[in-house]
């Protein structure tokens, strides 16, 4: 749970120091809570909402201003790929990464719990606190957004 949790709060924060603090106080949350346990139907979906709300409020209390997350590192690329094709896609991935970072809050956020987590759509709402029907929405818009820019990128070079 806690690479899972620390994903979803370097998603929201943008900061490594940040995001792992949050997922402490989160653990630390659900650990007082342990005596409810047995009424909560997904510790994974309540753990999520907890560590979702801590980050947006920390970065509300902080008035933090989006960063870009090019400062993650990007996963070794595979042996057969040559420099250049090593750079083309290191290049990419941050130009992915800084497309994410711009978009909306709860489009962001039910993009990283779909797309990098797994979560099925159900948890995604109970974790947002919004419907299905609205995580569905805000991932399509998400990945429309993303996929405009970067065309609109790849094919002017803006």
């Amino acid at each position: 749970m806690k690479d899972v949790l620390y994903r979803l709060a370097l998603r929201i924060t943008l900061k490594h120091e940040e995001a792992e603090d949050i997922v402490q106080d989160t653990l630390i949350k659900v650990w007082n809570k342990r005596d409810d346990w047995d009424n909560i139907e997904s510790i994974e979906a309540f753990s999520l909402t907890v560590c979702r709300n801590l980050a947006l409020d920390h970065v509300k209390h902080k008035g933090n201003l989006n960063e870009s997350l090019d400062s993650v590192r990007i996963d070794a690329l595979d042996k057969s790929y040559t420099p250049y094709e090593k750079m083309l896609q290191k290049d990419r991935m941050q130009l992915v990464r800084r497309l994410v970072d711009t978009l909306p809050e709860k489009q962001r956020s039910c993009m990283q719990l779909r797309d990098f987590e797994g979560k099925p759509y159900k948890d995604i709402a109970a974790i947002m606190g919004i419907t299905e029907e609205q995580v569905k929405v805000n991932i399509y818009r998400a990945r429309q957004a993303i996929k405009q820019k970067y065309q609109q990128i790849e094919d002017y070079g803006l």
